[in-house]
């Protein structure tokens, strides 16, 4: 169990946030699992908890073994629990009463857990279930079969909770604020400390001291790797040379559950080197062109466009790519080196509600989710608006694998000038990845300053003491 801070906004919040909620559908009865603990070798040695986002947004109570419903045909909304036991408080210390917490949250009625099935049927509506655990008590309560819920789409509750949490209060947007500020003093704190001769685990260890000092934690697995053409690598075992850079992509998530999500790539000694900082500049130009684009109304799928226009430019520059950027990019050219998506909404997810599904999230009417190699990974197509926050994280990755099997199969032929691409076979990637929030006329960039241009970057770097194994000094 947690302290008695359980919630963090007053009780008209959440009133409100259930009534635009009841207003919007009409009728029926929903109901929101919250999460379980879960144990990881045996019943009483669990994960961390961590609250489901929905329950959290809607409820606040952030304890574990809670369920809720709201009945719009009654006006009824009920919290189902169980209240402490002196077990309980034997081993966690005493706690709130639920029902005072519920209470705090605008909710009146608070049963036990064995009060469920008399209000849970078949016709209940849920969100699309993300944990096992949920789909089997789902199971449970009403009886429809694993596939059943599974393939449940209650496409007008999706709809209509994605319209409100995507579309931050302006508490929600302070908050939000202060977890990217956070995680922007976590990336400071990395790039001061990291040296030659350290292993990429010691400077996890790093950011994970100072989010314990600050009470947050990961807002998912951190990414901290010298091989930064991998783009998920969560392998920690490498030791840092001079002549190489770090990708770290590591966000906090604030005890109010909202998250940052930041990138940065650095050299490991003070200076980038000649080709390191030319990609780096190429990278950071993509970011440029994002920032002045982003804007309400706007799509992102066209942010990611210019975005891949902008990349494809810069390495034409270099040599690396030849011919008009526009022309390449239609040809799907920049997916040789720029794989994945340009960014995705942030909020109490990282990858905010996006376990609803991406095509309810990211995408609507008037934009579908391309399934082709490299914008099939875009996570956010659809119009922006004023109060959406998502991040922005150009990149550009060399793989060997990729560059040979697209190489051997004649791809891209016309555009790409192989021979020069070879230099950099061993290169590793860069990312820069900023958040930001959607305002009435424009953009702004989130959190206390975090250096970004490159000589901004090198100046941190030249503040770090140096290494004390000299092998591996220039």
């Amino acid at each position: 169990m947690e302290n008695n801070k359980q919630h963090m906004f007053n009780k008209e919040v959440y009133l409100e946030r259930r009534n635009l909620l009841k207003k919007e559908l009409g009728k029926g009865k929903i109901f929101f699992p919250g999460s379980q603990t879960s144990p990881i070798n045996f019943k009483d040695n669990y994960y961390p908890f961590r609250q489901d986002s929905n329950f959290l947004y809607f409820f606040g109570i952030r304890l574990p073994g809670l369920f809720a419903l709201i009945d719009i045909d009654k006006d009824e909304e009920i919290i189902f629990g169980q209240e402490s036991t002196m077990d309980d408080i034997i081993w966690t210390g005493q706690q709130k009463k639920l029902s005072a917490l519920a209470d705090s949250v605008g909710i009146t009625k608070v049963l036990p857990l064995i009060s469920i099935n008399s209000y849970v049927d078949k016709n209940i509506r849920f969100l699309p279930p993300y944990r096992p655990d949920h789909v089997l008590l789902l199971h449970q309560f009403t009886s429809l079969s694993i596939q059943e819920i599974e393939n449940n789409k209650d496409v007008e509750l999706i709809l209509a909770v994605a319209k409100q949490r995507s579309v931050k209060s302006q508490q929600e947007i302070a908050l939000i604020n202060k977890a990217v500020t956070l995680t922007h003093q976590m990336h400071r704190e990395v790039i001061l400390a990291a040296k030659p001769g350290m292993k990429e685990s010691e400077l996890v260890g790093i950011a994970q001291k100072y989010a314990w000092q600050v009470e947050c934690r990961f807002a998912f697995s951190p990414i901290m790797t010298i091989q930064g053409n991998v783009l998920h690598n969560h392998q920690y075992h490498h030791t840092i040379q001079n002549d190489q850079m770090v990708l770290f992509d590591g966000g906090l998530e604030i005890p109010e559950g909202y998250c940052g999500d930041i990138t940065r790539t650095f050299p490991a000694g003070k200076n980038f080197n000649s080709a390191q900082a030319d990609i780096y500049d190429v990278v950071h130009n993509a970011v440029e062109v994002a920032n002045k684009n982003l804007r309400p109304g706007i799509k992102f799928i066209e942010i990611h466009r210019l975005t891949c226009i902008e990349l494809v430019a810069g390495l034409i520059q270099l040599g690396i790519f030849k011919g008009d950027p526009e022309e390449l990019v239609e040809n799907d050219v920049h997916t040789l080196l720029y794989q994945c998506g340009t960014g995705h909404f942030i909020g109490l997810d990282v990858h905010d509600m996006e376990s609803f599904g991406e095509e309810w999230i990211g995408y609507d009417d008037s934009v579908s989710k391309k399934t082709t190699f490299g914008w099939k990974s875009l996570r956010l197509g659809k119009a922006l608006q004023p109060g959406n926050v998502l991040t922005v994280e150009p990149g550009i990755y060399f793989i060997p694998e990729w560059i040979d099997t697209n190489k051997k199969n004649g791809h891209f032929s016309d555009f790409v000038n192989y021979e020069n691409l070879e230099r950099y076979r061993y290169f590793g990637g860069i990312r820069i990845e900023n958040n930001y929030y959607i305002t009435e006329n424009g953009a702004e960039i989130l959190g206390d300053p975090l250096p970004v241009l490159r000589k901004e970057v090198e100046g941190l770097r030249h503040l770090v003491a140096p290494p004390e194994n000299p092998v591996f000094q220039s």
